[in-house]
C-alpha cells in the first residue's frame, strides 16, 4: 500500500471522482455527453470514445489533487493511456490523484428486496494486476431497492467477504452498497444498512481497513458513526440519480462525508463543447463539488 495516498485520502481536503461507467451503462454516458450511437461502431469504438472522454476530463487543468483526491476507473481504462503514461501512473505521478479500480461484474437479478454482485472470477489475478499497475484501492457496488433484513444482510455479507480478499492483497477497498434512491422504503433501508454495517465493522482486524460509498441520507449526519470508525478510512457519497444541485446540498447535510461523483460530476460536460467551454464547466463541477465535501 503507498502510505502517501493512504495519508491523502485520510487527511486531505476533497473529493472521488467517479469515472467508471462499465459497458453496460456507457452508452448512456456517451449520450448524455453528447455522443449517440450512431457515432459508434461496437464495443471498441464505445470505448474509445468513453476512454476520449475520461482523458478530456482527466487532462483539463480543472482536474487536479488540490480538489480531487482520487478517481475510480474503469479495468479498460486501467489498462489504458493518458499522454503516454499508463491512467494509473498518470493520475498520481501528475495529477497526484489516487487511483482506483471498479472491480465488480454487474449485479445478480432482483431477490430480497436487492440485487447482489455477480460472482467476480479472476478477482485474485486482477487485484495482483491493479496493484502492479499502481492502483491504491477498489470499489464494488451492489443495490438495495427495498428494506428487507435478508437481503440487506446478504448484501453486506457479501460485500465485507470480498472485501476482506481485498484487503489481503494488500489494496483499500471502497464497499459500495448502494440504496435506490426512488425506494418507499428508503430511510428503513438505511437503518439497516448502518446498523449492519457496524456490526460488521466490528469484527474487522485492527488492519483491516475499508471505505464505503453510501447513498446520501434522508437524516441529516445519519453516517456519523461510520465515519468516526476506526476501521473506515473514509466515507463517499454516490450522487445516485440525483442532480449536482441536489447531490451537494445533501452532501453539506453530512459531515465528514465526501462526494464520489459519476453523473453528477460530468452532467454539465459536452463533446461539442470548445476546450475553455469544457475546461469552465468542469472547473465549476468540481469546485461546487468539492465545497459541498469540505463543508
Amino acid at each position: 500500500m503507498n502510505q502517501e495516498q493512504f495519508d491523502k485520502v485520510k487527511g486531505a481536503q476533497g473529493f472521488i471522482a467517479a469515472l467508471d461507467q462499465s459497458g453496460g451503462s456507457t452508452p448512456k454516458a456517451l449520450r448524455a455527453y453528447g455522443v449517440e450511437e450512431d457515432e459508434y461502431d461496437g464495443d471498441v469504438e464505445m470505448f474509445d470514445r468513453i476512454h476520449e472522454m475520461r482523458t478530456r476530463i482527466m487532462t483539463s487543468p480543472a482536474f487536479t489533487g488540490d480538489r480531487v483526491l482520487g478517481a475510480i476507473l474503469f479495468e479498460d481504462t486501467m489498462d489504458r493511456s493518458v499522454e503516454g503514461k499508463d491512467t494509473p501512473d498518470y493520475l498520481w505521478d501528475v495529477k497526484q490523484v489516487v487511483p482506483f479500480l471498479k472491480v465488480d461484474k454487474g449485479l445478480d437479478d432482483e431477490v430480497d428486496g436487492v440485487q447482489v454482485m455477480k460472482p467476480i472470477p479472476g478477482l485474485g489475478d486482477l487485484l495482483e494486476r491493479a496493484a502492479a499497475k499502481g492502483i491504491f484501492g477498489t470499489k464494488m457496488r451492489s443495490v438495495v431497492m427495498e428494506a428487507n433484513a435478508n437481503g440487506v444482510d446478504a448484501i453486506l455479507e457479501q460485500q465485507f467477504t470480498v472485501g476482506k480478499e481485498i484487503v489481503a492483497a494488500g489494496l483499500v477497498p471502497i464497499l459500495e452498497p448502494e440504496i435506490d434512491i426512488h425506494s418507499s422504503t428508503k430511510a428503513e433501508a438505511e437503518a439497516l444498512l448502518r446498523d449492519g454495517t457496524l456490526q460488521r465493522l466490528e469484527q474487522l482486524g485492527r488492519d483491516e481497513i475499508v471505505m464505503l460509498k453510501l447513498t446520501l441520507p434522508e437524516e441529516d449526519g445519519f453516517y456519523r458513526e461510520l465515519v468516526d470508525h476506526p476501521n473506515v478510512l473514509a466515507v463517499v457519497a454516490l450522487s445516485g440519480g440525483y442532480s449536482r444541485d441536489e447531490a451537494n446540498d445533501r452532501l453539506r447535510r453530512n459531515p465528514g462525508v465526501i462526494a464520489s461523483f459519476s453523473r453528477a460530476l460530468s452532467e454539465s460536460l459536452t463533446a461539442q463543447q470548445s476546450a475553455e467551454e469544457f475546461d469552465a464547466a468542469l472547473d465549476e463541477a468540481i469546485e461546487s463539488i468539492y465545497q459541498a465535501s469540505i463543508a
